[in-house]
């Protein structure tokens, strides 16, 4: 393997902003979308005590109107960047390029290619969120290349701790469905990360949880808390669908072993299934964004959301909890995770 140029940082390492989308798209929301907006100000206004937010908006007459919004959040605005910077939808996890270290100082655009999920037609805005943005945080932008071809990867199908280990699923990678790079094999993948994000080792999991329309997002299912720290969804319902997927990461996670690591393993109960519409959405507290002093949690009016509250005060003990609910928002199939990016200190 080579001599890591680059790195990614994990997500609890400090950061110097987060950038978040403005909600416009009101197909993602059918029926829901008035709720949307006051849900992205109360989390960006939450976020925006602690450290910068840049927002990416349609139109630079918007500003007003989420100013307004804001400001009902008790947001001063004072940690607010607007950028102009047209996108179809809000999921700056997938959509904005992931920032890395170049020999661990040098910050660079690591700017996946952006098919949305191989799933919807219209992405042309989002694919070109990273040169648009440029013009604001002007970092060098590498294009991950293997074989001759762009890769095509999403934020939210990976998780990594900052040392070398990263999180992903076969499901979301590695499958036929949704397929995003045609012909990449589990060591092609293992190659590309190895050498864009400094990663050693990759742990495979298998499956996400249904109504996931990704197919199979890591941060829906496993996330690094710490180094060698795992928080894991389970279901403990052996009659429901995410039964024995959820089982099959636990063991899978439990049997890992790399360079004499073993990993703390918490689980995180699920919420019950919800449905909108008669479709089963995916509701997960996985779906969290750890900031500088905060962890943004999503709950769901669920009897669990007090036990898994517990568990994140007990676990971040220097960082504030901050339950959100998400009820309506996951109806675009997405929660907090999916909706932020970090750009590291």
């Amino acid at each position: 393997m080579s001599k890591h140029l680059y790195r990614m940082p994990a997500e609890w390492e400090k950061q110097k902003s987060t950038i978040v989308a403005w909600p416009h798209n009101k197909n993602d929301w059918p029926n829901k979308f008035f709720s949307i907006p006051h849900l992205f100000a109360e989390i960006i206004s939450k976020i925006s005590k602690y450290q910068k937010v840049n927002i990416l908006i349609q139109r630079k007459r918007s500003i007003v109107e989420v100013a307004n919004l804001l400001n009902k959040f008790n947001s001063k605005n004072r940690n607010i960047n607007y950028l102009v910077c047209k996108t179809n939808r809000s999921w700056t996890r997938d959509s904005v390029p992931t920032i890395i270290k170049y020999k661990n100082k040098k910050k660079i655009f690591c700017n996946w290619k952006f098919n949305a999920w191989a799933k919807y037609k219209n992405f042309k805005q989002d694919e070109k969120i990273c040169q648009n943005i440029k013009k604001y945080i002007n970092y060098d932008i590498i294009k991950p290349v293997f074989k001759k071809k762009r890769i095509v990867l999403e934020g939210g199908s990976i998780d990594v701790n900052g040392d070398g280990l990263l999180l992903t699923s076969k499901e979301c990678l590695l499958s036929k469905v949704q397929q995003r790079n045609p012909g990449l094999n589990r060591r092609d993948y293992e190659f590309i990360f190895n050498k864009y994000l400094g990663v050693k080792k990759v742990i495979w999991l298998n499956k996400g949880i249904v109504g996931d329309d990704t197919h199979g997002h890591i941060d829906d299912i496993a996330r690094f808390v710490s180094k060698n720290r795992i928080f894991l969804a389970y279901e403990n319902k052996k009659k429901d669908k995410n039964f024995k997927n959820l089982n099959e990461n636990y063991n899978l996670l439990k049997k890992f072993n790399f360079e004499n690591v073993k990993f703390k393993i918490t689980k995180i109960p699920m919420p019950k299934p919800i449905f909108i519409d008669k479709i089963r959405v995916p509701a997960t507290y996985l779906n969290f964004y750890i900031a500088n002093k905060i962890v943004l949690l999503p709950i769901f009016d669920d009897p669990n959301d007090k036990i898994v509250i517990n568990i994140f005060r007990r676990e971040f003990k220097n960082r504030k909890i901050i339950p959100i609910n998400c009820r309506n928002l996951i109806w675009g199939f997405g929660a907090i995770h999916c909706l932020t990016q970090q750009e590291p200190a």
